[in-house]
């Protein structure tokens, strides 16, 4: 089995070599990730310029830098490396609770990427504000455990039917407290803070405000419990009866009659 290991937050991340100590032993294990920051690009391909491999000695593995995005990452190791088995994507600085957290992570997007290969893939965040963070000794080794037994466990059983990756989300601080649980629904409310530059012309700057956590989500576990939250993702996009949109149809079909 090969095992592809990658993030979003460059070659140099911490939680890039953890993950790597992770999965290590499980099988073969290659490196591949962007060389730069590529956070909240969890949709981006790279199609409009070329695609750069570098290999470089990171001292704990060799591996493979490349200049796109995360997602790019997963046609790198089909098209130039021979394939992937299994693909683990982090630790990333930073939680990634919610689905409005989920659609745009460069972390989970990698993950979500490989899963349309039917590759099975993990994507494991922390909630942890800078990189030294997840080098603290007793962290480091929280952190290290949970994503080898997550990836142990899914390169033994796979993952069960109906789902497509997982999104891991570590508190923190070390726990034991583990919960499987639904992604909430927001994590933020974005606002636009206008501002002036020195020449006197108008910008805006994107922020958010986090939201209180709903009860028996990602946010709450990570948040309110400080426990490890895990949820399983589904990528068919198909969270409705689509009966219930047959009145819809109705609709259409009237106003398309009535134009003709």
């Amino acid at each position: 089995m090969r095992i592809v290991v990658t993030n979003d937050d460059g070659l140099r991340s911490p939680g890039l070599r953890l993950l790597y100590e992770a999965v290590r032993e499980l099988d073969e294990a290659l490196v591949i990730a962007p060389m730069e920051q590529a956070s909240a690009k969890g949709g981006m391909l790279t199609l409009d310029e070329p695609i750069r491999v570098y290999e470089l000695d990171l001292t704990y593995a060799s591996a493979y830098g490349i200049t796109g995005s995360p997602r790019d990452v997963v046609h790198v190791a089909r098209e130039v490396f021979g394939g992937l088995d299994m693909l683990v994507s982090g630790i990333n600085i930073g939680e990634n609770t919610s689905i409005q957290n989920i659609l745009v992570s460069g972390t989970v997007g990698a993950a979500a990427e490989a899963s349309l290969f039917d590759i099975p893939a993990v994507a494991f965040s922390a909630d942890v504000n800078k990189p030294s963070a997840l080098t603290e000794r007793g962290y480091a080794d929280f952190a290290v455990s949970v994503a080898r037994a997550v990836a142990r466990y899914v390169a033994s059983e796979g993952l069960p039917s109906g789902v497509d990756l997982l999104n891991v989300n570590l508190p923190r601080s070390p726990t034991s407290l583990v919960r499987v649980v639904p992604p909430a629904r927001r994590r933020w409310i974005e606002k636009l803070d206008r501002r002036v530059d020195p020449r006197g012309q108008c910008y805006y700057w994107l922020y958010g405000e986090a939201t209180e956590p709903e009860p028996g989500t990602d946010s709450y576990v990570v948040f309110v419990e400080r426990g490890i939250a895990i949820s399983p993702i589904s990528l068919s996009l198909k969270a409705v009866d689509i009966s219930l949109l047959d009145a819809l149809v109705t609709e259409v079909s009237s106003a398309l009659k009535v134009k003709s």
